[in-house]
């Protein structure tokens, strides 16, 4: 009797969103990649899914670049993205105008973000990914979600002919940080954090809904950007709760994302199928724009790397992903240029 084909173990790797605490994640995958001999981690994975600072990592990732030229990005360019680029008491000014001007409008203005995005991704197009790739996004005018995909299903016909940039910067895009990120195509979206700044549950519902791999077939690493540990009262009100309702709702979402995760590759004292890296650190110690934190951040991501690289070695990196075919093609430099 012949015995049925066995399938292949799929591996996925799914970022959080953070802002520049987005360099704990970059600095862990730098560190991965810098052990297993420097070749661009991204290609040991079958779909990479990433949400806000964390879809920035995914998309380059995606499109072959190593983890380490990610995480100079976030060291070089993050004090220009976020106004922090002159002396320390500029800077402290600037962001005392920044925060009262939070109240009324976005913090940031996007265009330092946008350069730089455009300087690191040029003009290419997700249909240029080398892995599988999901980026979520939200449509505030539809109140739908908006997710740029690659081909890697048939009915997937129009986001593989999306500029990267467009992705990077619509994910990015968090209400009260950035203005909404207006598309090429006029297509208004806000950071995919406000529905999924986990994106772990997504990634799962993706590979088995849509790819149709088994959930005995799936290793999954969550990265995230840090846990903040707080307390709220018995019967809190808008002023005592303050900022903390941000985190009440991002926490309630990434559990319940982690716990879809969980629930669909069967119960973790069942199999080892989901890793979940990150680390919980006081309150209001790393902010999603205080690039003074970039160093701390990176040495974080180095060190958590270093006692995870044994465990995760013989799920994630035995060697490269079987090369990802797309349904679709960009079949001309005309048609990339368009």
């Amino acid at each position: 009797m012949t015995k049925p084909r066995q399938e292949p173990v799929r591996r996925i790797l799914s970022i959080d969103g953070g802002g520049i605490v987005g360099t704990f994640p970059a600095a862990f995958l730098a560190a991965l990649e810098k052990n297993l001999g420097g070749e661009p981690i991204g290609r040991y994975f079958d779909l990479i899914v990433g949400t806000s600072t964390g879809g920035i990592i995914a998309i380059g990732l995606a499109l072959d670049m190593t983890a380490a030229s990610l995480l100079s990005l976030y060291e070089k360019e993050g004090p220009t993205i976020f106004g922090q680029d002159r002396h320390p008491v500029l800077n402290r000014a600037r962001r005392i105008w920044r925060n009262a001007k939070r109240l009324v409008t976005a913090k940031h203005p996007a265009e330092p973000l946008k350069e730089v995005l455009e300087a690191t991704l040029g003009d290419r197009r997700i249909g240029e990914a080398k892995t599988r790739l999901a980026v979520p996004a939200w449509n505030p005018s539809l109140q739908k979600v908006y997710v740029y995909k690659t081909a890697h299903h048939p009915r997937f016909e129009t986001d593989y002919k999306s500029r990267a940039v467009d992705a990077a910067m619509a994910t990015a895009a968090a209400p009260t940080f950035f203005p909404r990120h207006v598309t090429r195509d006029e297509v208004g979206l806000i950071d995919g954090g406000v529905w999924a700044n986990n994106p772990v549950g997504l990634a799962v519902v993706e590979a088995i809904g849509v790819l149709g791999w088994s959930r005995e077939s799936l290793r999954v690493l969550s990265i995230g950007c840090l846990d903040q540990a707080y307390r709220i009262g018995d019967a809190p009100g808008i002023t005592s709760l303050g900022s903390k309702a941000i985190k009440l709702f991002m926490d309630g979402q990434s559990h319940a994302s982690l716990g879809t995760a969980f629930l669909l590759t069967g119960h973790e004292h069942e199999a080892e199928r989901v890793f979940r890296v990150t680390h919980t650190v006081p309150y209001k110690s790393f902010a999603m724009d205080d690039t003074t934190k970039i160093g701390e951040l990176k040495g974080m991501g180095f060190a958590m790397a270093r006692d995870r690289i044994p465990t995760l070695r013989k799920h994630f990196f035995g060697g490269p992903a079987e090369p990802f075919e797309p349904y679709h093609r960009l079949k001309t430099e005309m048609e990339i240029a368009k």
